[in-house]
């Protein structure tokens, strides 16, 4: 099993999972950590910049541990067959080692406000992952 945990300052848990570019990937075996490696990506490879259509390189996890993502983000991940779990816990290692207990605490993902950081034109139906529709 693969856990994935955003973390663009690589200590804490990031909030906006459409923008994050690196990520934590944890490898389970027999319920317990085994490693972790940093995933960075590229801007074009973040969720808000990329197809949800296409191939993406987190499309290998089980889990997606995030401070915050959209409604369609997680439809996204759901798709793919990624568990989306938003918490409002700041460790990425402790955030994985409670969801391995079955105690994480969980958060209500977050209504995407758009206009600030969001290109007018930009295609909600292809590219962009936050759900779409609301766009100003």
């Amino acid at each position: 099993m693969k856990i994935a945990v955003t973390s663009q300052n690589r200590h804490e848990i990031t909030e906006h999972a459409g923008r994050c570019r690196k990520f934590w990937v944890f490898d389970v075996e027999d319920g317990r950590v085994a490693g972790r490696n940093l995933l960075e990506l590229p801007k074009e490879a973040s969720f808000h910049d990329s197809s949800p259509h296409a191939a993406h390189p987190l499309d290998g996890v089980d889990v997606l541990i995030a401070g915050g993502m959209g409604s369609g983000l997680q439809a996204r991940l759901a798709r793919k067959g990624i568990e989306a779990v938003v918490t409002p816990e700041k460790d990425p290692d402790r955030a994985v080692s409670l969801w391995l207990a079955h105690s994480l605490a969980r958060a209500e993902p977050h209504a995407h406000a758009h206009g600030a950081g969001h290109g007018l034109d930009q295609d909600h139906e292809g590219g962009c992952s936050c759900g779409g529709g609301g766009c100003a």
